[in-house]
């Protein structure tokens, strides 16, 4: 015969587990959620406010000693050596790091695109001739190329996935919550199906 208290228990049980996650994951997405919504309105109507991007174009030359560093390096990809990638920061603030520059026989050029900003270094192997060219497209679509996770490297790469696995708990945390309240709140699922039905008929009729 079972036991008349176990449902509460095991109900409260559940309840208490239930919120418990729902918090913690709210509390990790909080400012991702924010972010990626502010940056949905963004991308949306990007072309209405999309900034003024801003090009900052330099020119130098490389020291003869760094450019014998530049000797001996065959056709293809390869990072830049590190004193020239060193004098390329110090000198024209290019931070080339161990990024891959594409050798050929006359000239070393390396594509530097990051998130709002796209940046490139071209030296000529036979002069030292370098320039260097960055353009810096603003504040908003830097936090929209964050979004997309576009030229942010692996460790955004990571931080979108851990946030898409809180996203995912605290909604269907949130879902279990709300079929455990349903009895006592009777919109309950009916405003779930318009969650579910709006964009279904807005794809349906509108998307071609």
């Amino acid at each position: 015969m079972s036991d008349p208290a176990a449902q509460p228990q095991r109900r409260g049980f559940w309840l208490r587990t239930l919120h418990q996650w729902h918090w913690i994951s709210s509390a990790v997405c909080l400012v991702g959620m924010l972010l990626f919504a502010v940056t949905g309105i963004t991308l949306n109507h990007a072309s209405k406010i999309e900034g003024t991007p801003r090009v900052d174009n330099r020119t130098a030359t490389l020291p003869a000693p760094l450019r014998e560093a530049l000797d001996g390096h065959a056709d293809g990809n390869a990072p830049l050596p590190a004193p020239v990638a060193g004098w390329l920061a110090t000198t024209l603030d290019a931070r080339a790091g161990t990024r891959e520059a594409e050798w050929s026989e006359g000239e070393v050029y390396l594509s530097m695109p990051g998130p709002g900003a796209d940046a490139w270094v071209s030296i000529d192997r036979a002069t030292g001739d370098v320039e260097y060219e960055r353009t810096d497209r603003g504040w908003i679509s830097y936090l929209n190329d964050l979004h997309k996770g576009r030229n942010a490297g692996p460790a955004w790469g990571w931080f979108i996935d851990v946030f898409a696995i809180a996203c995912v708990v605290f909604t269907v945390t949130g879902l279990f919550l709300l079929q455990m309240h349903a009895r006592q709140r009777p919109g309950t699922w009916p405003w779930v199906g318009l969650g579910l039905l709006v964009p279904v008929l807005l794809a349906l009729l509108f998307i071609h």
